[in-house]
């Protein structure tokens, strides 16, 4: 490699680690191949952070051209310190009104940050995020039994100061 190429390659990892300096918690698990279990919950142990700072919470999740929605509901469930429960029933769209995924990405790979919760400010004490799909189809009762084309469900902390 000739010092021009290392120098762009350097670069290029640098503005990439720049531009992540709000990332407190950033971690992913990665789905079955035949899809996420509407039963399944995918859980995060969060870490202790500054309880005098507010942060932004997302739920971040990798998708493939096989997501055959346009929409997304969630169930995520905080759990905090002294069990208090915070349980939110989400709903994001994932797909633009030509059936194009939403997210960023140049595959068919994309992947979306959605908002959680905003200036949030954690107490002293562990705190569990749990995430399960909750997607149904129209006029059908039970869940979607396998939700295909996700193939990553993360959940991001972000310094808001």
């Amino acid at each position: 490699m000739n010092l021009k190429r290392i120098s762009i390659l350097l670069f290029a990892v640098l503005v990439m680690v720049s531009c992540d300096k709000k990332r407190v918690f950033d971690q992913y698990v990665t789905m079955p191949s035949a899809g996420w279990h509407r039963d399944s919950i995918v859980t995060f142990d969060l870490p202790q952070v500054d309880t005098t700072k507010t942060y932004d919470l997302f739920v971040n999740l990798r998708t493939t051209s096989d997501y055959p929605f346009s929409n997304l509901f969630l169930i995520v469930t905080l759990d905090q310190p002294n069990r208090l429960t915070l349980v939110d029933t989400l709903e994001y769209q994932m797909a633009d009104a030509t059936g194009e995924m939403l997210g960023s990405g140049f595959s068919d790979v994309k992947e979306s940050k959605l908002y959680y919760k905003e200036k949030f400010r954690f107490g002293k004490g562990e705190y569990k995020v749990k995430l399960q799909q909750a997607l149904r189809e129209n006029g059908k009762i039970p869940g979607v039994e396998y939700l295909k084309g996700i193939t990553e469900v993360g959940f991001r902390i972000e310094n808001r100061d």
